[in-house]
């Protein structure tokens, strides 16, 4: 598990000296235990990770897009299995004043809008091995403009709220009103970020992988989202509200005047006609119904390939329905399901990168600092995969914490053995080695260790 050897591969987009500073501080990040913070990845980096080493390093512009490629290509890529692209945003809470890109950005884990900084991430995931590989970070900035548009929205919001209903006008149309073309959309500053991305991620991978699907949460189930996803040729897997106004096609005779119909009868989640129903189950007291329609949204240009799944509580007679949709019509209920769910493991990769590499550590205020401090925890999660890898060969229900055990018994072993006078008997380092690295390890460490 030579940290250098695995980086060679990134070394046309940044200089050999950076390669061996990276291999360094990825060292250290492995191996160390409490806050990931340049400081602290100087102290157990060695010889060639000082401060200054470290400090230069993330000072550095890195193109951080071709990083993720050009390491996924080479270790992660498998060729002939099936990819999808899922996106989503995680919000780091940060306290003080003078972090680039501060602002109050809404933690969907605490409910409610938080001092933070917020990073839009785009990840390959593949069906077969069911794991997610991030390939592109951004972190979202926010424009004055975008700020004061944002308190618009929210001051228009809590006056609407407070207002009594209005009384019910002349039926129809408002005279005067004109069809307009639901495909042209005005980009909001979010879709726009999220367009700019997706066509450089499409760029980088054309011609090594197909993808033909994007999965994003639920915010981005709405028609302006959808056309941008189509328009960068791809088709969009999302969700839609429990309560969305759904509408089956219109199937029922012309009346001979005026623009035939369009809309037939609106979706009644409790009553779908059994025509539509496509996998049916019963666990316990709860009865699991899935459906599948074309469907129509008046918000929405095209129609809708709609998976409905409706679970209902036999005794208490509790109702919940989840709505799923693609823009391609074609797409299987189970496949579209499935899809979707695999959109979770992006979740996965940021709690690694959390959790065991230090996205909210750091401690960095400057735009580049930032910038390398928020993708070097995610270009960690490769890079743990590739390790583990190598390391369940041994151990195969090994865990990130068993890794960083193993590396941390290293850096210990390392230094035991510079102390010693003499060199112990070749048996003796592995008996040492399995002992040191058992410590804090989930898992007893198994592995044969040669002689340095």
């Amino acid at each position: 598990m030579n940290i250098l050897s695995l980086l060679q591969c990134i070394h046309p987009t940044i200089s050999k000296t950076s390669v061996r500073q990276l291999s360094r501080i990825i060292f250290a990040m492995v191996a160390m235990t409490g806050r990931i913070t340049m400081l602290g990845i100087s102290r157990w980096a060695g010889k060639g990770g000082s401060y200054r080493t470290v400090q230069r390093f993330f000072y550095q512009q890195i193109p951080w897009m071709l990083v993720f490629w050009m390491f996924f290509q080479k270790h992660l890529y498998q060729p002939g299995d099936i990819y999808i692209m899922a996106g989503d945003e995680s919000v780091i809470t940060k306290s003080g004043k003078l972090t680039f890109g501060l602002d109050r950005f809404f933690s969907g884990t605490l409910g409610i809008p938080v001092k933070s900084i917020a990073v839009f991430v785009l990840s390959l995931i593949n069906i077969r091995e069911r794991r997610s590989y991030p390939t592109m970070v951004r972190q979202i900035v926010r424009s004055e403009a975008e700020k004061e548009a944002a308190k618009a929205r929210t001051k228009k919001h809590k006056a609407k709220k407070s207002k009594p209903m209005p009384s019910k006008g002349k039926p129809g149309r408002p005279k005067g009103s004109k069809n307009r073309d639901k495909t042209q959309i005005e980009l909001t500053p979010e879709l726009s970020r999220l367009q700019e991305m997706l066509q450089k991620q499409l760029s980088v991978i054309e011609g090594i992988i197909s993808v033909v699907y994007l999965a994003l949460d639920g915010h981005f189930g709405n028609n302006s989202a959808l056309q941008v996803v189509l328009q960068c040729g791809l088709h969009l897997i999302s969700k839609l509200r429990y309560d969305a106004a759904l509408y089956f096609p219109y199937d029922g005779p012309y009346n001979g005047k005026g623009p035939r119909r369009k809309y037939g009868a609106r979706v009644d989640f409790r009553n779908i006609p059994e025509r539509y129903l496509t996998e049916t189950s019963v666990e316990g007291n709860i009865e699991t119904n899935i459906y599948q329609a074309q469907l129509l949204h008046k918000r929405f240009a095209q129609p809708l390939n709609v998976v409905i799944i409706t679970r209902h509580h036999l005794k208490s007679g509790k109702f919940a329905n989840v709505n799923l949709f693609s823009s391609d019509l074609n797409l299987s209920y189970d496949n579209l399901i499935d899809y979707y769910s695999l959109r979770f493991q992006i979740e996965f990769n940021f709690r690694d990168a959390k959790q065991h590499w230090g996205l909210e550590d750091f401690m960095n205020i400057k735009e580049i600092p930032v910038t390398n401090a928020l993708n070097l925890p995610l270009f960690m999660v490769n890079v743990s995969q590739v390790l583990l890898r190598s390391f369940r060969q041994d151990i195969p229900e090994a865990s990130i914490l068993d890794l960083k055990a193993y590396f941390r018994a290293s850096k210990y072993f390392q230094e035991i053995i510079k102390m010693l006078p003499e060199k112990p008997e070749p048996i003796l380092f592995e008996q040492v080695f399995g002992n040191i690295a058992s410590l804090g390890s989930i898992r007893n460490v198994k592995v044969r260790v040669l002689p340095p």
